[in-house]
């Protein structure tokens, strides 16, 4: 129950916790919202409550939509693991003003938006917290979360907006947790989802993860684009060495000839570093 308490709270409870080496990481103008550029708009979705993949389970989640949106061309997509986080107007990422300004600009492509949340298990009695299942969605190995997306929220996505069905047309983004969450939705279906932005990874044995460095060099390469991102002060706990073991997935997509970037910083287990990346990493991420 530890082991499982504690992988729960890793995200959680950093996120919103910057150490001085983190105060060198701060937002450009392409997180700030810029005159004349239009807006896209963000709308919150009813709780997701009929999982089949995940039964029991009550989510909240978002879709932003940019004002470039036609709905008879089918857009991309991407997917942001702890959605709630990203999708804020004032949060470490401000994903929807960065999608705004790239989009206007036309350095990245028309892009839908996906911020979900991990389920949690409501409790009979309103005042109890409910019961989290973020460290079974995200550190577990295995195609589970590949299957609640391409099974049940894009096609739910689908009845409102055309995406489109092309992989390379599909990313998947997430912190902590939700960062090794999206290497192995690619990893699992790169049929589905060839395009990977991990911050602050946990690539380590909280579920198995830290077998991906040897599995990576092992198996034949698959068709994905992947962006890592860490700081030298991350975490080092009994799940293993955050900065180690990120390092050691770059050397592993190194040798096994991946297309990958790795950005290696001096800061802790937050979003402040990978909040000042983004606009960057979306350019790269994007790129033909």
């Amino acid at each position: 129950m530890h082991r499982l308490l504690l992988a729960s709270l890793v995200f959680s409870v950093v996120s919103t916790f910057a150490a001085p080496q983190d105060d060198q990481y701060v937002l450009g103008p392409d997180s700030q919202v810029q005159k004349g550029v239009p807006q896209g708009k963000v709308t919150q979705m009813p709780a997701w409550t009929t999982s089949k993949i995940y039964p029991g389970t009550s989510r909240d989640w978002w879709i932003y939509v940019p004002a470039q949106y036609k709905p008879e061309q089918p857009a991309n997509v991407m997917v942001f693991c702890d959605g709630g986080g990203f999708v804020k107007a004032d949060g470490q990422f401000r994903v929807p003003v960065v999608f705004d300004n790239l989009i206007a600009k036309g350095e990245m492509p028309v892009t839908i938006g996906l911020f979900i949340n991990p389920g949690v298990f409501p409790t009979a009695n309103p005042k109890d917290k409910p019961r989290s299942n973020r460290s079974f969605e995200y550190d577990s190995l295995g195609d589970l979360h590949a299957r609640f997306l391409i099974e049940e929220i894009l096609p739910e996505v689908a009845k409102s907006y055309k995406l489109t069905g092309d992989p390379e047309g599909r990313a998947i983004c997430g912190n902590s947790s939700g960062g090794i969450c999206a290497f192995t939705v690619a990893w699992e279906r790169p049929d589905a989802f060839r395009k990977v932005v991990s911050h602050i990874g946990s690539f380590t044995n909280i579920r198995g993860g830290h077998v991906y460095p040897a599995l990576i060099r092992k198996a034949e390469k698959k068709p994905l684009k992947i962006f890592l991102q860490d700081g030298k002060n991350d975490l080092d706990n009994q799940f293993g060495n955050w900065p180690l073991a990120n390092q050691d997935m770059a050397a592993a997509l190194k040798f096994a000839g991946y297309d990958y970037q790795f950005v290696l910083g001096e800061g802790t287990h937050n979003g402040k570093h990978g909040g000042a990346l983004l606009p960057d990493t979306l350019r790269w991420l994007w790129k033909k």
